[in-house]
Formats: structure tokens, sequence, C-alpha cells
């Protein structure tokens, strides 16, 4: 296996960490783009495109704005820009999109997102789903609806009061802090991440990860997914194209499979026909990094195979 590391210009204000993981031979099936999440950094993704590789893919994926490399100093961690933050952000994942095409001309390519990177990735689909054969969702989430709007007062509060690239402690507290109630007694504040307490204890010791982010980020996201929802945005997403939900049966983020439940329902009343899903039971946030990895792994690999037979077929 190789790996590259390369960079590109996001809208001529910053540079894109990028990182692509090959085979040292043999023919290419296909390409999986990775989207992470939040406080989060592409790094972590290593294990599972390692496995990819094996396959046959190639694996590329980007530290997003005001996260890990491109970020770069701790200080710059947590924030997207200064305005239109979660634009920028998917016009990023276009950008990888159209430099993995670049280098691999015929071969199918598949958007992973996992939590904020799928949002990210269901706002690409709305955008650019033409352009790619598929994509997988892990640990997404339903409407916040009410929840949402509320978040956004604040954000939009906290902005004036004390900037854009003030830390959110309130706002934090609003989108985390119940995401451990469900696993007391509690051994760190990150159990709800995973039941191997490895990947936790990385996770917390890792600078670049758990951050507590901006108020700017926060109103972007928030703004970022309630345009996301709009009946008018989700009739863009083209009909074909196929979709897989994983989730774990205990991941707070999607409201112990009820969230990704919704978000379901509103793709099928979206009219989109090729849905798939998969809820792991007792799993909890990163899927990728459960103690069951191997096989949701094996799953993902399964139905992209699937699909890729079928654009191959289509094209």
């Amino acid at each position: 296996m190789k790996t590259k590391e390369f960079t590109f210009k996001s809208e001529g204000e910053l540079d894109v960490y990028c990182k692509k993981w090959e085979p040292d031979d043999g023919p290419i099936v296909a390409a999986v783009q990775l989207s992470h999440g939040m406080a989060e950094h592409i790094q972590r993704y290593d294990d599972f495109a390692k496995v990819l590789v094996e396959k046959g893919f190639v694996v590329y994926g980007n530290d997003h704005r005001g996260h890990g490399k491109t970020a770069g100093s701790l200080e710059k961690v947590g924030y997207f820009a200064d305005e239109n933050g979660w634009d920028k952000v998917v016009n990023d994942m276009h950008t990888l999109t159209n430099i993995i095409k670049e280098e691999y001309e015929n071969i199918p390519v598949f958007l992973l997102g996992h939590s904020m990177g799928s949002f990210l990735s269901r706002s690409y689909i709305e955008r650019f789903g033409e352009e790619i054969d598929g994509a997988i969702l892990s640990g997404t989430g339903g409407n916040p609806g009410i929840a949402g709007s509320i978040g956004l007062k604040i954000a939009k509060k906290e902005i004036k009061e004390k900037g854009r690239k003030a830390r959110s402690e309130k706002l934090n507290d609003l989108s985390f802090g119940n995401f451990n109630k469900g696993f007391k007694p509690n051994r760190t504040e990150f159990d709800w991440l995973t039941r191997d307490p490895q990947i936790v204890d990385e996770y917390i010791r890792d600078q670049y990860c758990g951050e507590v982010f901006t108020a700017g980020f926060f109103y972007d996201m928030l703004t970022g997914i309630k345009e996301m929802y709009k009946k008018e945005n989700l009739d863009k997403i083209p009909k074909n194209l196929p979709i897989f939900f994983i989730s774990g049966e205990k991941d707070p983020v999607g409201g112990n499979t009820k969230g990704v439940f919704q978000a379901i329902e509103a793709y099928k009343k979206a009219g989109i026909k090729d849905i798939s899903y998969k809820f792991y039971q007792n799993a909890r946030h990163e899927v990728l990094n459960e103690i069951n990895k191997e096989e949701v792994y094996e799953d993902i690999i399964a139905w992209t195979q699937k699909h890729m037979e079928r654009a191959k077929e289509e094209a």
C-alpha cells in the first residue's frame, strides 16, 4: 500500500490537507472519498482505508476547514470561515472529487460521510449528486427542528456579543451534553463514541479531537443542516443515487435510530429509489471504530461492490 499527502487551495483562502491511500499494484476497482466528523480528522480513518485498499479501492479524504492539518494550529480548530463556512466545506469536498476524477477517469466514486461529515455529504448530494455513484452515511441524525432553531438563536447572540471566533461552551453543551447519559456509569465524557476504550482514550489524548468549537462554526453548521432539510433542496438529490445509512443502535446523534429513520423517510418522500440501512446492535456513534468494526467494514465493502457493478452496467 502507498499513501500520499497533498493540499489544494480552497477558494484562494487556505490550503486543504488531503490524504490518499492506494494499492501498490493491480487494478483499482473504485474510489471512496471520506468526509470526517466534527472535532476529529482524516488520520482517524487509517485502519478503515487500509482494509478498503486491500480490496482494490483507492481512498481519499481531507481534513475539513477548522480541523486537523487544514486548521494547522490548535487556535484555528473549530472555525470554518468568516462567511458561508458550510458551503465552503461542501465545495472543498467537491474539489477533492474532481481531483479523484482527474487521476482516475473511469472508475466509480463513492462518498462516505460520518457524523458532521454525513450532514456535509447530504448537502453535497443535493448539489453534486450526479457526479458520484453512491453515498454511505454513517452516524447521521434527523432534523434538529426546534432544538436547531434554539441553537441558531444562541449562536447569533454569542456572535453579536463575543464574535464568530469565540468558543461556545453553551452550544457545545446543548449539542453534546446529554450524549453520555445513556452509558452510565461513565468512564470518560466520550463513552458515547464507541465501546472500545482504547479508541476513546486515543481520542481524548489527541489534541485535535474533542475541542469546544466556536459560535461561528455552530451558526454555519446549524444553518447548513436547516438548508439541507428544505424540501426544494431534498428534491435536488438524484432519484437513482444509491444511499446506504449505517448507525449504531445506541448512537445518540441518531437518537438511537429514531433520527436516522426520520432521514430515511425524508429521502423516500423525495423519491429516492435505492435506500438501504443497517443498524448495529449495542453499537454507539463511531461504527467504524466499534468493537464489531470488521462487520461494518464488510457491509460497506459488500454494498459498494454491488453498486460498483451497477455503475459499470449503466456506464
